[in-house]
Protein backbone atom coordinates (compact mmCIF):
# COMPACT_ATOMS: atom_id res chain seq x y z
CA UNK A 1 0.00 0.00 0.00
CA UNK A 2 3.03 1.82 1.04
CA UNK A 3 4.57 1.83 -2.73
CA UNK A 4 0.94 2.41 -4.03
CA UNK A 5 0.82 5.48 -2.48
CA UNK A 6 4.46 7.05 -3.43
CA UNK A 7 3.47 5.85 -7.03
CA UNK A 8 0.36 7.60 -6.99
CA UNK A 9 2.03 10.63 -5.32
CA UNK A 10 4.68 10.58 -7.81
CA UNK A 11 2.30 10.53 -10.71
CA UNK A 12 -0.07 13.62 -9.75
CA UNK A 13 2.96 16.07 -9.16
CA UNK A 14 4.69 14.54 -12.24
CA UNK A 15 1.18 15.34 -14.49
CA UNK A 16 1.10 19.04 -12.87
CA UNK A 17 4.83 19.60 -13.66
CA UNK A 18 4.18 18.71 -17.27
CA UNK A 19 1.25 21.31 -17.13
CA UNK A 20 -1.37 18.59 -17.85
CA UNK A 21 -5.04 20.24 -17.54
CA UNK A 22 -7.87 19.57 -14.82
CA UNK A 23 -9.94 17.78 -16.61
CA UNK A 24 -6.86 14.93 -16.93
CA UNK A 25 -6.10 14.71 -13.34
CA UNK A 26 -8.57 12.01 -12.00
CA UNK A 27 -7.76 13.32 -8.53
CA UNK A 28 -10.43 16.14 -9.63
CA UNK A 29 -13.30 13.91 -9.59
CA UNK A 30 -13.30 14.01 -5.96
CA UNK A 31 -16.53 15.52 -4.64
CA UNK A 32 -14.43 17.84 -2.70
CA UNK A 33 -13.73 19.74 -5.86
CA UNK A 34 -17.56 20.13 -6.23
CA UNK A 35 -18.14 22.91 -4.36
CA UNK A 36 -19.97 25.85 -5.78
CA UNK A 37 -17.72 29.38 -7.33
CA UNK A 38 -19.93 31.15 -4.84
CA UNK A 39 -18.93 28.96 -1.93
CA UNK A 40 -15.26 29.12 -2.93
CA UNK A 41 -15.51 32.60 -2.64
CA UNK A 42 -17.10 32.67 0.54
CA UNK A 43 -15.04 30.59 1.77
CA UNK A 44 -11.79 31.74 1.22
CA UNK A 45 -12.78 35.96 1.20
CA UNK A 46 -11.00 35.72 4.55
CA UNK A 47 -7.69 34.70 2.97
CA UNK A 48 -7.21 37.36 0.86
CA UNK A 49 -7.87 40.04 4.53
CA UNK A 50 -5.17 37.82 5.91
CA UNK A 51 -2.77 39.54 4.15
CA UNK A 52 -3.45 42.81 5.47
CA UNK A 53 -1.38 41.08 8.76
CA UNK A 54 1.69 42.12 6.49
CA UNK A 55 3.75 44.18 8.31
CA UNK A 56 7.20 46.15 8.84
CA UNK A 57 10.08 46.98 6.06
CA UNK A 58 11.24 44.08 6.48
CA UNK A 59 9.17 41.15 4.58
CA UNK A 60 10.15 37.68 3.16
CA UNK A 61 7.94 35.17 2.03
CA UNK A 62 9.37 31.12 2.01
CA UNK A 63 8.28 28.44 -0.17
CA UNK A 64 7.63 25.47 1.59
CA UNK A 65 6.83 23.49 -0.95
CA UNK A 66 9.10 20.26 0.44
CA UNK A 67 9.43 19.53 4.20
CA UNK A 68 13.57 19.75 3.90
CA UNK A 69 14.38 19.34 6.99
CA UNK A 70 12.10 21.78 8.75
CA UNK A 71 13.71 24.66 6.50
CA UNK A 72 10.47 25.90 5.69
CA UNK A 73 10.57 27.14 9.63
CA UNK A 74 13.71 27.25 10.38
CA UNK A 75 14.75 30.04 7.47
CA UNK A 76 11.82 31.86 8.76
CA UNK A 77 13.37 32.30 12.31
CA UNK A 78 16.55 32.80 10.37
CA UNK A 79 14.54 36.15 8.55
CA UNK A 80 13.96 37.35 12.20
CA UNK A 81 16.88 36.56 14.19
CA UNK A 82 19.18 38.33 11.77
CA UNK A 83 17.47 41.28 11.02
CA UNK A 84 16.89 41.71 15.38
CA UNK A 85 20.80 41.43 14.64
CA UNK A 86 20.85 44.00 12.78
CA UNK A 87 18.76 46.76 14.97
CA UNK A 88 15.16 45.62 14.00
CA UNK A 89 12.54 44.91 16.16
CA UNK A 90 10.22 42.04 15.70
CA UNK A 91 7.50 45.01 15.14
CA UNK A 92 9.33 45.82 12.01
CA UNK A 93 9.61 42.49 9.97
CA UNK A 94 6.80 40.07 8.64
CA UNK A 95 8.14 36.27 7.56
CA UNK A 96 5.72 34.58 6.37
CA UNK A 97 5.75 30.56 5.15
CA UNK A 98 3.56 28.64 2.90
CA UNK A 99 3.39 24.97 3.27
CA UNK A 100 2.47 23.20 -0.08
CA UNK A 101 3.35 20.59 -1.75
CA UNK A 102 5.11 18.18 0.32
CA UNK A 103 5.67 20.51 2.90
CA UNK A 104 1.91 21.18 3.60
CA UNK A 105 2.07 18.79 6.82
CA UNK A 106 3.66 20.88 8.88
CA UNK A 107 0.71 23.29 8.74
CA UNK A 108 -1.21 20.49 10.72
CA UNK A 109 -2.15 18.60 13.93
CA UNK A 110 -0.28 15.89 15.74
CA UNK A 111 -3.31 14.39 15.80
CA UNK A 112 -3.85 14.54 11.98
CA UNK A 113 -0.21 13.18 11.98
CA UNK A 114 -1.00 10.33 14.02
CA UNK A 115 -4.10 9.19 12.06
CA UNK A 116 -3.17 9.48 8.62
CA UNK A 117 0.68 8.82 9.15
CA UNK A 118 1.83 11.65 7.32
CA UNK A 119 5.24 11.09 8.38
CA UNK A 120 5.20 8.42 6.58
CA UNK A 121 3.15 10.08 3.53
CA UNK A 122 5.64 12.42 2.63
CA UNK A 123 9.18 10.88 4.93
CA UNK A 124 9.50 12.44 7.59
CA UNK A 125 11.38 10.82 10.27
CA UNK A 126 10.85 11.37 13.98
CA UNK A 127 14.40 12.34 15.51
CA UNK A 128 13.56 10.48 18.49
CA UNK A 129 12.62 6.93 16.79
CA UNK A 130 14.08 7.36 13.63
CA UNK A 131 10.46 5.47 12.16
CA UNK A 132 8.36 7.99 10.64
CA UNK A 133 7.00 10.84 12.43
CA UNK A 134 3.49 10.72 14.44
CA UNK A 135 4.21 14.35 15.09
CA UNK A 136 4.36 17.34 14.28
CA UNK A 137 8.19 17.99 14.76
CA UNK A 138 8.08 22.08 14.00
CA UNK A 139 5.51 23.36 16.20
CA UNK A 140 7.09 22.78 19.59
CA UNK A 141 10.22 22.00 18.56
CA UNK A 142 12.01 18.97 21.13
CA UNK A 143 15.52 19.31 21.78
CA UNK A 144 16.80 17.27 18.62
CA UNK A 145 14.03 18.22 15.91
CA UNK A 146 15.95 20.80 14.21
CA UNK A 147 19.82 20.79 13.45
CA UNK A 148 20.70 23.36 16.25
CA UNK A 149 19.17 24.31 19.74
CA UNK A 150 17.33 27.95 20.32
CA UNK A 151 15.54 27.62 16.69
CA UNK A 152 11.82 28.70 17.42
CA UNK A 153 9.15 26.16 16.23
CA UNK A 154 5.43 27.70 14.35
CA UNK A 155 3.62 28.24 17.82
CA UNK A 156 7.14 30.73 18.87
CA UNK A 157 7.27 32.62 15.50
CA UNK A 158 4.16 33.55 15.30
CA UNK A 159 4.27 35.33 19.19
CA UNK A 160 6.48 37.13 16.97
CA UNK A 161 4.37 37.55 14.73
CA UNK A 162 5.38 35.47 11.75
CA UNK A 163 2.37 34.24 9.16
CA UNK A 164 2.34 30.68 8.48
CA UNK A 165 -0.60 29.45 5.65
CA UNK A 166 -1.55 26.08 3.97
CA UNK A 167 -2.39 24.95 0.14
CA UNK A 168 -5.88 23.97 0.13
CA UNK A 169 -5.27 22.11 -2.84
CA UNK A 170 -3.35 20.28 -1.59
CA UNK A 171 -5.20 19.40 1.41
CA UNK A 172 -7.66 17.78 -1.28
CA UNK A 173 -4.81 15.96 -2.69
CA UNK A 174 -3.17 14.31 -0.20
CA UNK A 175 -6.81 14.00 1.84
CA UNK A 176 -7.84 11.97 -0.95
CA UNK A 177 -5.15 9.58 -1.00
CA UNK A 178 -5.14 8.77 2.68
CA UNK A 179 -9.06 8.22 2.42
CA UNK A 180 -8.68 6.02 -0.74
CA UNK A 181 -6.21 4.25 1.31
CA UNK A 182 -7.88 3.63 4.35
CA UNK A 183 -11.28 3.05 2.51
CA UNK A 184 -12.73 6.31 4.34
CA UNK A 185 -15.08 8.94 2.51
CA UNK A 186 -13.14 11.86 1.20
CA UNK A 187 -15.14 14.26 1.88
CA UNK A 188 -15.12 13.97 5.57
CA UNK A 189 -11.10 13.14 5.75
CA UNK A 190 -10.78 16.49 4.17
CA UNK A 191 -13.06 18.29 6.65
CA UNK A 192 -10.86 16.51 9.43
CA UNK A 193 -7.54 17.75 7.81
CA UNK A 194 -8.91 21.29 7.84
CA UNK A 195 -10.12 20.83 11.38
CA UNK A 196 -6.91 19.85 12.28
CA UNK A 197 -4.67 22.69 10.91
CA UNK A 198 -2.46 24.27 13.79
CA UNK A 199 -3.54 27.21 15.10
CA UNK A 200 -3.52 30.80 13.04
CA UNK A 201 -2.70 28.48 10.46
CA UNK A 202 -4.62 30.41 7.60
CA UNK A 203 -5.87 27.87 4.84
CA UNK A 204 -5.68 29.73 1.59
CA UNK A 205 -6.59 28.58 -1.94
CA UNK A 206 -3.61 27.18 -3.16
CA UNK A 207 0.06 27.72 -2.46
CA UNK A 208 1.04 29.83 -5.62
CA UNK A 209 -1.62 31.87 -5.19
CA UNK A 210 -0.16 32.82 -1.42
CA UNK A 211 3.04 33.38 -2.56
CA UNK A 212 1.79 35.59 -5.74
CA UNK A 213 -0.44 37.19 -2.91
CA UNK A 214 2.68 38.13 -0.20
CA UNK A 215 4.77 39.57 -3.00
CA UNK A 216 1.52 41.81 -3.90
CA UNK A 217 1.96 42.71 -0.42
CA UNK A 218 5.79 43.73 -0.41
CA UNK A 219 7.07 40.56 0.11
CA UNK A 220 10.44 39.37 -1.26
CA UNK A 221 10.48 35.33 -2.15
CA UNK A 222 12.51 32.56 -1.34
CA UNK A 223 12.53 29.02 -1.90
CA UNK A 224 12.77 27.38 1.90
CA UNK A 225 15.51 25.03 0.48
CA UNK A 226 19.11 24.20 1.58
Amino acid sequence: MKNTNIKSRRKFFSAMALGATATSLPFLTNPVYAESDQLAESKFKQADDWFKKIKGKHRIVYDGSTPHGGLPVIWNWAFYTSNNATGSNDSEITAMTVFRHTGLMYAFKDEIWKKYQLGAMVGINDSYTEAPSLRNTVYEPKENDFPLPGIDGVKRLQERGALFCACDLATKVFSGMAAKSMKLDPTEVYNDWVNGLLPDVQLVPSGVWALGRAQENGCGYIFAGG
